[in-house]
C-alpha cells in the first residue's frame, strides 16, 4: 500500500510568494514556488494595518490569494504525475496580517473552502487558534516538526528560521524544546531595499556588504524591549514594520542606505546569535533555513558571532526552501490522526493540542 501523500503551502510574511511542498514521511518529493504579483503583495501589505473597508478588502484578497494556492498545488501535481485523489490532505497556513495572542486572537487570511472545491483535496487550515484558545501564544509552531525531523539524541541543535520574522528551535538530546521569535529575519531589510532600490531582496546581502554599520543605529534597534522578553512570545509586522523602522532612522536622514542596509542585516545576525548564546550556549550546531539561508553575508554575520558551526538545513537532508511548506505538511497529517502538533514548552498554551480545521473536498 503507498505512503500516504500530504501538501504543504506556506507563504510567510517575507510575502514573496508561495512555496509548496508534496511530501512523503517528512521527505519533499516535489516543490513549487509561486511569486506574488506586485499588486497582491502591495495589498497584503497594506492589510497589516488599518485601513479604509478592510474586510471587503480582506475578504478579496483572500481569494485571490487562494486562487494562487491552487495554482501551486496543480503544479505540484503536474509534476509528480499524479492525481488529486491521491492527495490526504493539504495543510495551508494562510497569509498572517494580524498577530496579537495577548489579544487572543490572530489573522491569517485564505479562503480554504475555495481551496477544496478548487483542488479537489481536504484542507487543514486555522492551525493557530486553536493553541491561543489554550493560553498559548499560537506561534511559532514549527519546533514541534523541528525536533521530528531534525532533533538528536547525541547533541543540542539549533535550528534557525529566517524568514520575515526570525524564530529559533533548540532540540536537546533528551527531547526538550524550547523556541521563539527572535525578532525580524528578512522583513527590515527587504523593505529597506524594495523602498531605494525597488528590489524584492537583497540577492546574497552584496548590497549590504558594500555598506558600513552604523553603531548608533544599531544600538537604537538593539534597544526594542521585545528582544529582551522572556518565552514564550511571538512577533511579527504588528511590531517590526516600516513605521518602527522610521522611528528609528529619524536622527540619520544623511546615512547612505548601503549603511543603513547593513545595519539592519546586522540586527537580525545580532538578535538571532543573541537568543542561541542566551538560551542554548551548548549548541554544537545551528542550522538555518527559510530565505535568510540564501544571504551569505548575513550567515557570515551570524557565524562570527557563534563559537559553533553554522550550516543550512541540506546537510540534514532538507532544502533550507522547503522547511516551513513541509512543516505545514506535517500538521495536516497530524491533525488527520488527531495526534497534538503543538508544544507548550514553545509556546505557553496550557496543553498539548490538535491544531487545525477540516474542509472536505
Amino acid at each position: 500500500m503507498p505512503l500516504p501523500l500530504y501538501i504543504g503551502l506556506m507563504s510567510g510574511t517575507s510575502l514573496d510568494g508561495i512555496d509548496g511542498v508534496l511530501s512523503s514521511s517528512n521527505r519533499a518529493l516535489q516543490a513549487a514556488f509561486v511569486a506574488f504579483p506586485d499588486t497582491l503583495r502591495a495589498e497584503l501589505l497594506a492589510l497589516q494595518s488599518p485601513r479604509e473597508n478592510e474586510i471587503h478588502r480582506e475578504a478579496l484578497a483572500a481569494n485571490q490569494l487562494t486562487t494562487l494556492y491552487a495554482a501551486c498545488v496543480q503544479q505540484l501535481l503536474e509534476h509528480a504525475g499524479i492525481t488529486a485523489d491521491r492527495v490526504s490532505a493539504i495543510g495551508a497556513h494562510g497569509q498572517t496580517i494580524r498577530h496579537r495572542p495577548e489579544l487572543g486572537y490572530t489573522r491569517q487570511i485564505i479562503n480554504p473552502a475555495l481551496l477544496a472545491e478548487l483542488t479537489g483535496i481536504d484542507v487543514i487550515s486555522d492551525f493557530r487558534h486553536r493553541d491561543i484558545a489554550a493560553g498559548g501564544q499560537g506561534a511559532p509552531l514549527v519546533p514541534a516538526f523541528h525536533q521530528s525531523v531534525f532533533g538528536s539524541a547525541t547533541q543540542t541543535r539549533v535550528v534557525a528560521n529566517i524568514g520575515g520574522i526570525s524564530n529559533i528551535s533548540v532540540l536537546r538530546p533528551d527531547g526538550k524544546v524550547t523556541g521563539y521569535d527572535t525578532g525580524p529575519g528578512n522583513m527590515l531589510m527587504d523593505g529597506w531595499i524594495h523602498a531605494q532600490r525597488s528590489q524584492r531582496y537583497d540577492d546574497g546581502g552584496q548590497w549590504a556588504a558594500s555598506g558600513v554599520i552604523l553603531p548608533d543605529l544599531l544600538a537604537g534597534l538593539m534597544s526594542e524591549p521585545y528582544l529582551g522578553l522572556p518565552a514564550p512570545k511571538s512577533t511579527g509586522r504588528d511590531l517590526f514594520n516600516t513605521a518602527w523602522l522610521m522611528r528609528h532612522l529619524q536622527h540619520f536622514a544623511s546615512a547612505a542606505p548601503a549603511d543603513v542596509q547593513a545595519t539592519l542585516t546586522t540586527f537580525t545576525a545580532r538578535t538571532l546569535a543573541h537568543a542561541i548564546q542566551r538560551d542554548a550556549p551548548d549548541a554544537e550546531a545551528v542550522y538555518v533555513c527559510g530565505g535568510g539561508a540564501m544571504n551569505t553575508y548575513l550567515i557570515r554575520l551570524l557565524q562570527e558571532q557563534l563559537a559553533c558551526p553554522v550550516f543550512d538545513t541540506d546537510v540534514l537532508g532538507v532544502s533550507p526552501q522547503h522547511v516551513e511548506a513541509l512543516a505545514f505538511a506535517w500538521l495536516a497529517e497530524r491533525f488527520c490522526e488527531r495526534s497534538p502538533g503543538n508544544l507548550p514548552s514553545v509556546t505557553g498554551a496550557r496543553g498539548q493540542r490538535v491544531l487545525g480545521a477540516l474542509y472536505p473536498a
